[in-house]
């Protein structure tokens, strides 16, 4: 297939940030896929597949991998929710990844240091041109298999810069390298923690409700993302 015949898959994590996008586009048909399915969709005069790709590292990993291998993409991007660091970005802001890390590694035999750099990824974003579709904080994304800790904020600000985490990007962004794929990621902060607590960590369907909210917006700017994203 030619490249610019090739389509751009669009990996989702979360069961939420799947359904958002699944009402959206007005409860399209899925297909069966080793991860929860995909479905097909025209955007922006483009063939764009949509991925239910899973939470947590290890499905973030194999289902880009599965997604490369079965949909040849000219361009993998991840739209989904963060955490973000308390007084370090707002609710509502969007964290377009120039830099991800996976922080939860803990080499015990070896140079620790070592093993975080293996996994980190710089991505390279020269194929978008301005004007941008939306306001963005460019910026280091760090993932873990887990929900930010608060005992943890301070070590995370002072580390590693953090502003904002999620559970997939790293893996993501690592995968998509290793197969040379150009790769977008776009994370809305959905809630904020600190170092006393998360703000939702005891209410889970305040979640839901404001993924719902900030993928609406990414969905909705969608479209100016693939006319700006310009892969030969």
């Amino acid at each position: 297939m030619d490249r610019c015949e090739s389509p751009i898959v669009i990996l989702i994590s979360a069961n939420a940030e799947w359904q958002t996008a699944l009402g959206f586009f007005d409860h399209p048909v899925i297909a069966n896929s080793p991860f929860g399915g995909y479905f097909k969709q025209a955007i922006a005069n483009q063939q764009v597949i949509f991925v239910k790709s899973g939470w947590g590292k290890i499905s973030a990993a194999a289902s880009t991998q599965y997604a490369i291998q079965a949909f040849s993409p000219r361009l993998i991007a991840n739209l989904g929710t963060c955490g973000g660091i308390a007084g370090k970005i707002a609710t509502g802001e969007v964290v377009l990844a120039e830099e991800t890390l996976v922080y939860d590694i803990y080499e015990r035999m070896g140079d620790a240091e070592e093993a975080l750099r293996h996994y980190s990824c710089k991505l390279d974003l020269s194929f978008l041109r301005d004007p941008l579709p939306q306001p963005v904080r460019m910026g280091k994304l760090i993932s873990a298999d887990q929900d930010i800790d608060p005992a943890m904020v301070p070590l995370l600000i002072e580390k590693y810069g953090a502003v904002a985490c999620d559970w997939e990007s790293g893996a993501i962004a690592w995968t998509a390298s290793r197969n040379n794929v150009p790769c977008l990621i776009l994370r809305a902060v959905s809630d904020l923690v600190s170092s006393t607590n998360g703000e939702i960590y005891a209410d889970p369907g305040a979640f839901h409700i404001r993924a719902g909210k900030v993928m609406t917006q990414l969905l909705e700017n969608l479209p100016g993302w693939i006319g700006c994203s310009v892969v030969e």
